[in-house]
């Protein structure tokens, strides 16, 4: 149903006419003194028939005529304030980031893709790439998945941009010794107050560097540890592409 629909549904419910709403919102922007409050019954009518778009001083109006909660008319209109979480990594897209639960273990993951950076997106994406079905739920407490954006190239070629990645949030003990590969070298998931890295960590009494892979074209990075910079857990595995896409280094 539309959101005018549900208005319309609320207002009779409550056995009130459009004039009946305006008056009582007439007295409410009296007592605010602000007429941003008003919901006249022309307005309403046009609300109602899906013609007009709300604004937050007449939906609080409604909400307070209706006497129902500002937050469930918000959701007549697909704004569900408890999303806030879910869409982070999309309008923050420019950094590698962990996923959240929710958006690992909703049930429509597999069928979305992530953006250019970071995040999810519903329909087509820049790069296409659909969440891979071994991903698609968290497996146990210890078991965390991140997504390395499309701006990090610090495991490049060895894990490209776009990957998905697998990290035991037990393994937060920085291993720098003791591998004869690249493919032993273990790799980390890092968060930086606010932002997260992945790639080979070294520890130098309070100083982690985030080595970058040798073919790579970042730099080494230094954190003063662990102030600005927390091992999130060690990469057990990873899902990546073999080819580079149409993005330029």
């Amino acid at each position: 149903m539309s959101a005018g629909h549900n208005l319309r549904t609320l207002r009779l419910a409550r056995h009130l006419t459009v004039r009946d709403v305006e008056q009582a919102t007439l007295r409410l922007a009296k007592f605010k003194d602000d007429r941003r409050f008003i919901v006249s019954n022309g307005w309403l009518t046009r609300l109602e028939r899906g013609v007009s778009g709300p604004s937050i001083h007449k939906l609080f109006s409604l909400s307070v005529v209706y006497n129902v909660s500002f937050v469930a008319l918000l959701k007549f209109y697909n704004v569900d304030i408890n999303e806030r979480e879910k869409f982070l990594p999309i309008v923050h897209s420019d950094s590698t980031q962990l996923l959240t639960s929710e958006i690992v273990n909703d049930s429509r993951a597999a069928n979305l893709s992530f953006d250019a950076q970071t995040g999810l997106l519903g329909g087509d994406s820049a790069v296409g790439i659909e969440l891979p079905s071994s991903v698609t739920r968290l497996s146990s407490d210890s078991i965390a998945y991140g997504y390395i954006g499309l701006k990090d190239f610090t495991m490049y070629p060895l894990i490209r941009p776009g990957a998905f990645v697998r990290i035991d949030v037990r393994q937060k003990r920085v291993e720098a010794q003791g591998f004869h590969s690249e493919y032993e070298r273990p790799i980390y998931f890092i968060e930086l107050r606010g932002t997260y890295a992945c790639g080979w960590c070294e520890l130098h009494e309070k100083e982690l560097l985030i080595k970058p892979h040798q073919s790579s074209p970042a730099a080494t990075r230094h954190f003063a540890y662990p102030r600005e910079a927390e091992i999130v857990g060690r990469v057990v595995s990873f899902d990546t592409r073999c080819v580079d896409s149409d993005l330029a280094l």
